[in-house]
């Protein structure tokens, strides 16, 4: 997503905030999205807030590279809530 466009991000961020209330009442529905854009996170937290029916998720995952005492990284995955996100 880093790589386009405003417009196309927009238009991504509505069409999966579609497709996720639209599918948020099948039981086995689940949704993964890999970004590292944080532009594209704060657009999809608006479209899915707009969404009517659909009860926004509590909270995202967030991975990050943390290094350990070992001098190793390792990757750590907090879940963020919506609220945090600025």
């Amino acid at each position: 997503t880093v790589n386009l466009d405003y417009a196309n991000r927009k238009g991504l961020a509505v069409a999966l905030a579609q497709i996720i209330a639209s599918r948020a009442q099948q039981s086995n529905f689940q949704l993964i999205l890999i970004t590292h854009d944080e532009d594209f996170v704060s657009m999809m937290k608006t479209e899915l807030a707009s969404q009517s029916g659909f009860a926004m998720p509590e909270k995202y995952f967030q991975v990050r590279r943390e290094e350990g005492v070992d001098g190793k990284f390792y990757s750590k995955i907090d879940a963020v809530d919506w609220d945090d996100l600025l």
